[in-house]
């Protein structure tokens, strides 16, 4: 096919190479390791955890400053690793699909990387090979080519001299020689990963609340600390204690907790979903993915497996029967099957072929090819005749003749009488209906002649007999309507939006579960306004032969209705809806670069179950955050009271700085962990979703977390001016404050642990890290208030081993307090 070709010389094509560069699509969201630190770095929450860091090197308290870089430093560390992991991962299936190339250049065959490809490379396409770059074909050999991941079709398409051809689709049949007219960015799949970058990524509603409250409180912070420090400096005229007073109410209400929170949760969660081989590219995606309202979901690979099956036969005496994986086939059908598998190629690529292989190798020694039967003729697929004709020898006697194609031009061949024509046009378009591609298969004799063989110039020269219809199916992935099952449980629309034929997409989506009815093409789509747009994505769940910038457009509608969308995907054609929903979710077995590299999560076995589990994972990580905020916000409480207090009641400052980052800084991370290791109420995936304008926190769990502050802070300051007006001195006074105030605090995580009451739910289900983190917590308290060395530096008097004691208990039995706020709230 080649020997007129000699194809480019290799100086043209390193000059070509040079000047339109390497043949990639340049999509990728990979950063380098320092844009990683600095994009970290300039998040709005870590600037405020260095300005916090800064107010403790304005007052001079170089340690705490040091304490405060270095937990920066640590959750800046997690996050960098955490995004370099994930790279490399992507990394790795990239180099693994990256497609070689076979061209001619120099006159002669050569092997290089598909990246190597440039403008006007001869290319020869083979059974197998993935096509490196867009190009027009100049020779074919009963050439078909799968273009599922451009256009979402699963059948493969024919090609002939002079048809264009794509990058990225794979040869499923026959050969061909082509010429290359694009590379890189200039192919269609080019284009689609350029049209990427004009996306804008998706905030996450969680961050924007997040950083709307931290906003608030940091204000708040700001405003009342400063009218205190004035007020201390009027009513007392001490300008220090005044400056400290406001700087610690001040540190009191900064809220460094809420990145700390959110960033442990997302990385934990985001470990948790690796065990179930889900990668997380942006770890907000994992709350977002919990609060989806809509999940649109491709169908080729993504809903299906990509892979064709024969799902029925139906012999020419029979209604129409499923071939079953157990092989017991009638004589009829297995007639059926064996002129099947000799009109197929004996190492097949094409799909179709593969699985009439597949269904002969599992029906047993029945139907085989035998070893001794020789292949002496084959009629090539045309478009005047769309079936493959081959003639076999099988022995010493005639030559059997199978052919298998598009049922009605098999059935023209066979003579039959116009009313058995009408009823096989029938049960091919009943089996057509249920989503099948049906193949119509028959057989003829050629008599051998003592002399040189004659062989008909066409098919149409052979006297078939029909045998039936073979049907062919993409089949659903086995996990995937109970997948989809749990999506309705839990209150999340499931829309399929797909390139593929209409009735195949219907009865794909009837089998899998998702609703039906109504079903639109791209073409309805096309001639829609935007109205008439808005209304078809909100109430049409299945949408056939879509273009890429139709399925854009579709999830762009859906975003506007206040939808929190998901798409799910594995081709070219889904990226750009991918990247612009709140939530992509590629497919990165099967899936394309682009596909995963504009994925917020990709699934790296593509078992659409994990899809469920991510939801799942999404909707505790909010729950169990929320848990945390609770008991985030209980706490601040009385570090606010007790700084503000003694103020008011012209009493020493019982809480310093160095007190408040204690608190802050070891108990609330380490609570964070507490929380996140929950594993959640069972019933969550039997919930709606959270709704777009549900805020964080609740009037409820606001008011119950002020509550639960407010007893604290009576208790602890009720303790601290008791023990003053005995005549104590303010250092032991203020130490047996803190450490009933630190036990209470601890105990508080049993209430907080979930929106259940009841004394039992304490305790059920407790992770094992919140026993270590509460005798760590307790640990902690007893060295800060007990060794000498470590109080006086934290301005304490040492107390006695029964004062301690006491005041441990009263912060214990602050549970019962708790309690019965949370039956009130």
């Amino acid at each position: 096919m080649t020997e007129a070709r000699p194809g480019l010389d290799s100086a043209t094509a390193a000059r070509r190479l040079a000047d339109d560069g390497p043949n990639d699509i340049g999509v990728s969201q990979r950063r380098t390791l320092p844009a990683i630190a600095k994009g970290v770095a300039s998040e709005p929450m870590f600037l405020l955890l260095l300005a916090a860091g800064a107010v403790y090197l304005l007052i001079g308290d170089t340690v705490e400053a040091l304490v405060l870089m270095g937990f920066v430093l640590v959750i800046m560390g997690v996050t960098i690793v955490q995004e370099r992991r994930t790279d490399n991962a992507l990394a790795a299936l990239r180099d693994l699909s990256s497609p070689r190339a076979l061209v001619i250049r120099d006159g002669r065959e050569q092997r290089i990387a598909g990246r190597d490809v440039v403008r006007g490379d001869v290319l020869i396409l083979g059974e197998g090979d993935r096509v490196p770059a867009d190009g027009r074909l100049l020779e074919t050999h009963d050439l078909a080519l799968d273009e599922s991941m451009l256009t979402g079709e699963s059948l493969p398409a024919a090609k002939a001299a002079g048809d264009p051809v794509s990058a990225g689709t794979l040869v499923v049949q026959g050969q061909g020689v082509a010429e290359v007219g694009a590379t890189g960015h200039r192919s269609d799949m080019g284009r689609i990963g350029a049209s990427l970058e004009q996306i804008a990524l998706t905030s996450s509603p969680l961050r924007d609340e997040m950083g709307r409250l931290t906003r608030r409180f940091a204000i708040a912070g700001a405003m009342v600390a400063s009218a205190l420090a004035a007020a201390y400096w009027l009513l007392r005229g001490d300008p220090a204690q005044a400056v400290l007073a406001g700087i610690a109410l001040a540190m009191s209400l900064l809220p460094q907790e809420f990145p700390v929170i959110m960033i442990i949760f997302f990385a934990f969660a985001a470990r948790r979903l690796a065990r179930l081989d889900v990668l997380t590219r942006r770890l907000d995606a994992i709350e977002t993915l919990g609060e989806t309202s809509v999940l649109c979901v491709d169908k080729t690979g993504t809903l299906t497996q990509n892979r064709m099956e024969v799902v029925a036969l139906q012999s020419a005496d029979s209604e129409p029967g499923c071939a079953g994986v157990d092989g017991r086939l009638t004589p009829a059908q297995r007639t059926l099957l064996q002129h099947a598998l000799l009109a197929s190629e004996t190492d097949p690529h094409d799909p179709m072929e593969k699985a009439i292989h597949r269904l002969a190798a599992d029906s047993g020694a029945q139907v085989r090819v035998e070893p001794h039967w020789r292949l002496v003729r084959e009629y090539e697929l045309s478009a005047e005749l769309p079936a493959m004709t081959h003639a076999w020898k099988i022995g010493d006697g005639d030559c059997v003749v199978a052919i298998k194609g598009a049922s009605e031009a098999v059935a023209a061949l066979c003579g039959l009488v116009e009313a058995e024509r009408q009823r096989i046009a029938g049960d091919a378009g009943q089996l057509a209906d249920r989503g099948l591609r049906v193949l119509g298969v028959a057989r003829a004799v050629h008599a051998q002649h003592a002399q040189a063989q004659s062989w008909p110039d066409t098919p149409h020269g052979f006297r078939f007999e029909w045998l039936g219809l073979l049907a062919l199916a993409d089949p659903l992935r086995a996990e995937v309507p109970a997948a989809i099952a749990h999506c309705r449980r839990a209150g999340i629309r499931v829309v399929m939006i797909t390139g593929d034929h209409p009735r195949t997409a219907l009865a794909i989506a009837q089998e899998a579960g998702i609703g039906t009815g109504r079903v639109l093409t791209g073409a309805d789509l096309a001639a829609m306004n935007d109205g008439e747009l808005a209304a078809a994505a909100r109430d049409v769940n299945i949408f056939a032969r879509v273009r890429p910038q139709q399925k854009l457009a579709l999830v762009e509608a859906l975003k506007r209705q206040r939808e929190v969308v998901a798409m799910t995907g594995d081709g070219v054609n889904d990226a750009p809806a991918l990247k612009a929903a709140h939530i992509g979710v590629a497919m990165g077995q099967r899936g394309t670069d682009v596909a995963r590299e504009a994925g917020a999560l990709v699934l790296l076995k593509d078992d659409f179950g994990s899809i469920v589990s991510a939801i799942r994972m999404g909707r505790r990580t909010f729950a169990n955050m929320r848990q945390a905020m609770v008991y985030t916000l209980a706490v601040h409480v009385p570090i606010v009271g007790l700084s503000l207090l003694p103020v008011i009641f012209g009493l020493p400052l019982m809480l310093t700085p160095l007190h408040i980052a204690f608190l802050e800084l070891v108990i609330d991370p380490a609570c964070s962990v507490v929380f996140e290791a929950e594993e959640g109420d069972p019933s969550l995936m039997q919930q709606p979703p959270r709704r777009l304008d549900e805020p964080l926190l609740s009037m409820r769990d606001a008011l119950q977390s002020l509550a639960y502050g407010t007893v604290t802070t009576a208790a602890a300051f009720g303790l601290y001016a008791l023990l003053l007006d005995a005549g104590d001195p303010a250092a032991a006074s203020a130490a047996s404050a803190f450490v009933l105030l630190v036990m209470a605090n601890a105990v508080l995580i049993l209430p907080s642990r979930s929106r259940e009451r009841g004394w039992r739910r304490l305790w059920s289900g407790m992770p094992r890290v919140s026993l270590w983190v509460m005798a760590g917590t307790v640990a902690g308290l007893w060295l800060v208030t007990m060794v000498p060395a470590i109080a006086s530096a934290f301005r304490f008097t040492p107390l006695t081993a029964q004062a301690w004691w006491l005041s441990a208990l009263g912060g214990v039995a602050m549970l019962g307090a708790f309690q019965a706020v949370k039956r009130r709230s």
